[in-house]
């Protein structure tokens, strides 16, 4: 290709995404309010020492001296990009099973001993690493899985959507439940058996996309040119796939806290002590309704923990529906 011509392709590839850019944030108030919400909450994540400062073990665990409030700067590094298992214990201060309102040391209060601000703010980091996770087993074994099957078709495609409509036999929420009280309770069981249901709807979904793709005319062209089978898989039809499987990945990352909420709600979720939305939660079941004559005297312990998961998943859910929509074809 010319000079010229590269200059004009890369001048068009820049209007597209400009446009694109355009339809998603500056013409979607929704999107907006998602992108604010989700970053708030990136936020939390990387300043959660500063907003609920460590204690006990997890100060062992960073290497804090008796004077600090905050890790020191290799310290903050290191528990960002792995955060010790100290540090996801939230602190328990007594064992009184009736809630502590909102107090100067625990300013959203306290339920069975357990700070409600140390556990929402860390838990914040447990919400991110669970989806993560789960998404990028997921979107890997979906994907490949989904263009093994549009890509081959034959026997290869058989088998494989078979196997996915064994998957999807299931209610979803049954089959992990199984999974999990079969693996026992914990967040790395938790994260396999969102991962081993997961993958089958993502798979349905390149493939679809790789049935489509595979007959238009860039493929083809690819093929003409001697390109093998397994680099206009990868190089070309899975790429132009990926829109779809965007939008999906994005509502995910929304709902596993959820799912995940529901798993500590029932008892199998992690451990007692866990810094995580849904163990605050459980831990307040029992503090729904307060005394005869106070219905919502203990209000903060479902409150707090249950605007988390809502503000979460409604974050993403409004990324992923703006997404949807700045892809569709019919908006350009």
């Amino acid at each position: 290709m010319t000079t010229a011509g590269e200059s004009q392709l890369r001048t068009v590839k820049a209007k597209a995404n400009a446009g694109f850019w355009a339809r998603l944030f500056r013409r979607n108030r929704l999107a907006r309010v998602g992108a604010v919400l989700v970053s708030l909450f990136v936020l939390v994540t990387l300043l959660a020492p500063v907003l609920a400062p460590p204690q006990g073990n997890c100060r062992r665990a960073l290497g804090m001296t008796e004077g600090q409030t905050i890790p020191g700067p290799l310290a903050y590094l290191r528990e960002v990009t792995a955060t010790p298992d100290a540090c996801l214990q939230m602190p328990r201060v007594g064992f009184a099973a009736q809630p502590n309102p909102p107090a100067a040391d625990a300013p959203l209060g306290r339920v069975a001993g357990y700070d409600i601000r140390y556990g929402l703010v860390w838990g914040t980091r447990t919400a991110f690493f669970l989806g993560l996770t789960v998404l990028a087993i997921t979107v890997t074994v979906g994907s490949l899985v989904g263009l093994a099957a549009g890509f081959l078709g034959g026997v290869t495609d058989n088998i494989l959507m078979r196997l996915t409509d064994v998957i999807f036999a299931f209610p979803a929420l049954v089959l992990i439940l199984v999974l999990v009280a079969a693996l026992g309770p914990g967040l790395l069981n938790i994260i396999i058996a969102l991962s081993l249901v997961s993958w089958a709807g993502l798979a349905r979904v390149v493939r679809s996309e790789v049935l489509r793709l595979r007959e238009l005319e860039f493929a083809a062209a690819a093929q003409s040119l001697g390109a093998s089978r397994s680099r206009i898989a990868l190089r070309h039809v899975l790429p132009n796939a990926i829109g779809p499987l965007l939008t999906i990945v994005v509502l995910e990352m929304g709902s596993l806290p959820i799912v995940a909420g529901t798993l500590s709600f029932l008892g199998l979720g992690t451990p007692l002590g866990y810094a995580d939305w849904g163990q605050l939660i459980a831990l307040a079941q029992k503090w729904i309704q307060g005394p005869p004559g106070e219905p919502f005297a203990y209000w903060y312990v479902t409150l707090f923990p249950g605007l988390c998961i809502f503000a979460y998943s409604l974050g993403w859910s409004l990324l992923g529906d703006s997404l949807a929509e700045a892809l569709d074809p019919r908006n350009r």
